[in-house]
């Protein structure tokens, strides 16, 4: 039988489709297993030096057992500093839940966490205690992620780039900006409590964050391919998918505008969290000379920010 090659490309794509959809739902099956084993109930916590957002109670299906969490944390990062590490991280599921979406534009949360004075860690620790804590760090913070059903984008260096998908015609933002509001929230409690004592036992210096948060429209885009070789020649090709957007550029910028252990969330963000929520965030003050984005989704005015409200360090002496 004589087959066009019309045809022919029209059954590859089709193929293609249900292959990136299959992909896709198997994800987000396999990531919905761990969360289940991974997640029980959020501890909203009652310590007077914590950041008020950590006390408030998350009401969404994507909660983490923060205490485990942090126990599991120190545990890790015992056994990182004692021997040598066994930390393993993939971001295949971040290209697959990308798949149906490349070419298109989608509404994302994105969560940019940055380590504070990395630079300083450098100079003071070996190279291979600095890489054993970032690689520490950053396995902790890829878990909490995953915990509030976020993906890493991509880790560069001393921070890491996550985004929670809203959908490609979504404009209800608000379970995934609260998901990632708590997330960034469980992200500083466990360095804090989890991280940072472990640290103090070696007089190491503890580890602070700043983080940013914003949502908005995202195209993701395929940047060629990841191959996969075998004896010199390649036996697989996966498209390499990344997202752009404003969004990303000024969730990044908001994390220099943040205080160490402080969140920075935009307006958009903010305007979908519940009153409870926004009283533990205060407008942030900023010289519209760091500061002079302006955005459609908000009248056409200054981008608004906002900062959490922070308490006092525990003191792990």
């Amino acid at each position: 039988m004589d087959t066009s090659e019309d045809e022919v490309l029209r059954i590859i794509e089709e193929v293609s489709e249900e292959e990136a959809k299959e992909s896709n739902e198997n994800t987000i099956k396999k990531r919905n297993g761990m969360l289940q084993s991974f997640s029980s109930s959020h501890s909203s916590g009652q310590d007077s030096d914590l950041p008020l957002i950590s006390k408030l109670p998350i009401e969404t299906a994507a909660v983490l057992d923060i205490d485990s969490a942090i126990q599991d944390a120190q545990r890790r990062m015992w056994e990182s500093l004692k021997a040598k590490s066994n930390i393993e991280i993939s971001t295949e599921d971040t290209q697959n839940i990308l798949k149906p979406y490349t070419g298109t534009k989608v509404s994302f949360v994105i969560l940019h966490i940055d380590l504070v004075d990395s630079t300083k860690l450098s100079m003071t620790l070996p190279v291979n205690r600095l890489a054993t804590i970032v690689q520490a760090f950053t396995y902790e913070m890829s878990l909490i992620i995953a915990g509030y059903g976020g993906y890493v984008l991509k880790y560069m260096g001393d921070a890491i780039l996550a985004f929670f998908v809203v959908g490609p015609s979504s404009n209800n933002f608000a379970s995934p900006c609260i998901n990632a509001v708590s997330c960034a929230s469980s992200m500083i409690k466990v360095i804090r409590e989890g991280i940072d004592p472990i640290l103090n036992q070696y007089d190491y210096a503890e580890l602070r964050v700043r983080i940013g948060i914003d949502v908005g429209e995202n195209a993701v885009v395929q940047f060629g391919w990841d191959t996969h070789t075998l004896d010199g020649k390649v036996v697989l090709k996966d498209p390499h998918l990344d997202i752009l957007g404003y969004t990303v550029n000024i969730a990044t910028k908001m994390t220099t505008l943040a205080t160490p252990d402080q969140i920075v969330i935009g307006q958009l963000v903010y305007d979908s969290l519940d009153d409870t929520k926004k009283s533990c965030f205060q407008p942030m003050d900023i010289n519209p000379e760091v500061w002079n984005y302006v955005s459609s989704n908000t009248g056409g005015g200054i981008y608004r920010l906002y900062s959490s409200v922070k308490g006092k360090r525990k003191s792990h002496s």
